[in-house]
């Protein structure tokens, strides 16, 4: 009740400011869903015993659990996430925005205190989700929202399983306890693409390795091959954006710019449809291959796989094991300037890592 009643005290103290200011307006309801989504929250341990839930429900509880405890075998800290459950009693938690301008991938940025500045704003309200899209659009910005069903407060608060994370998908549904528990234990301030792609890259090793343990070859496979398929996608999109940067750097007429766009849309598509559908092991291709170009869903693809696999060497470079290589990393990162985590991590490998696509090569629009 004390989280509820700070909630209180802090929209009251800003009822001015809340009337005059769309910023504290977006801080104060996202300061409520928190609050209203810590509220809610109910044990896991308690909730496995509950048989008005459904069996399945109970089922996937106790893989999280499970999945808990081996976070803690490979040295993750799992804190306190995950060990409570919030019905948030609607199918979508929040939209995430993504903008970027239609002539370069420039990611659109916003700053927040703690974890600096992001490419993205999450939104609880959807009709302020879409104001602030079509704000962005109406400046001529390429926009996306897309659903999320989870997030991470970074350890900072007791981050309870939400209903809408319940995928129907055991192996998803481990690689994202692993992902969220991953920021808890290494985040580098103002490096999203490195957070995310990290995160990326333990939540399925560690659901491999979390599968192995149990003797569970066959979901344990399923989830190397959704790996192996990330990188395979990243590879894909660096391909992609690279060829779009370079047009982009022709200055194309406003009158031409769609025209050679949509030409770069075709060739990526047969590449989907072709020699990199080809080596897809877990994914399908038919809904990315309709895609139209949208630099600001390329910004978002950007966020979760950058250099995934230089992630994948520094894996292999510590035996495979989860936990060796976090720790490693853990280490090589501390203090580490944002802008400098993937140069610090390419040095440590030893050799060129190649060149990653970079999110906002003419630098960001910050907001």
């Amino acid at each position: 009740m004390g989280i509820l009643i700070a909630a209180v005290a802090l929209f009251v103290g800003y009822g001015a400011a809340y009337v005059a200011s769309e910023d504290i307006r977006y801080l104060t309801r996202a300061g409520i869903e928190q609050t209203r989504i810590l509220e809610r929250r109910q044990p896991l341990e308690r909730l496995i015993g509950d048989t008005t839930l459904p069996a399945v429900d109970r089922g996937y509880i106790s893989l999280v659990l499970a999945v808990r405890g081996h976070a803690a075998a490979l040295d993750l800290e799992a804190k306190d996430t995950y060990t409570t459950y919030t019905d948030v009693g609607r199918d979508t938690l929040l939209l995430s925005l993504t903008g970027s301008k239609k002539d370069c991938i420039c990611p659109v940025t916003w700053k927040y205190p703690i974890v600096g500045r992001v490419p993205y704003k999450g939104f609880f309200d959807p009709a302020m989700a879409q104001k602030e899209a079509d704000k962005l659009a109406a400046k001529g910005y390429d926009v996306w929202l897309r659903p999320a069903a989870a997030y991470s407060t970074l350890g900072w608060f007791n981050d309870p399983l939400l209903s809408t994370a319940m995928i129907r998908d055991s192996v998803e549904l481990a690689a994202l306890v692993f992902h969220e528990i991953a920021h808890n234990t290494l985040y580098v301030k103002s490096a999203t693409p490195f957070n995310e792609s990290f995160a990326q890259l333990v939540g399925y090793r560690a659901a491999e390795a979390f599968y192995r343990s149990r003797g569970d070859s066959t979901l344990a496979d399923r989830a190397r091959d959704r790996w192996l398929d990330e990188i395979v996608l990243a590879e894909y999109y660096k391909s992609l954006i690279d060829t779009l940067q370079a047009f982009y750097r022709t200055q194309p007429p406003a009158d031409s710019l769609e025209a050679g766009r949509a030409g770069i849309a075709r060739w990526s598509k047969a590449q989907l449809e072709g020699p990199i559908g080809a080596r897809l092991r877990t994914y399908r291709v038919a809904r990315l291959a309709e895609r139209p170009i949208n630099n600001a869903q390329l910004v978002g693809v950007l966020l979760y796989r950058t250099h995934l696999d230089w992630f994948d060497r520094w894996h292999e470079a510590h035996g495979g094991d989860v936990a060796k290589g976090v720790a490693a990393l853990r280490t090589l990162m501390d203090g580490v300037p944002g802008d400098s985590a993937f140069a610090r991590l390419e040095r440590a490998l030893g050799s060129d890592g190649g060149e990653a696509a970079d999110p906002g090569p003419s630098g960001p629009d910050r907001r």
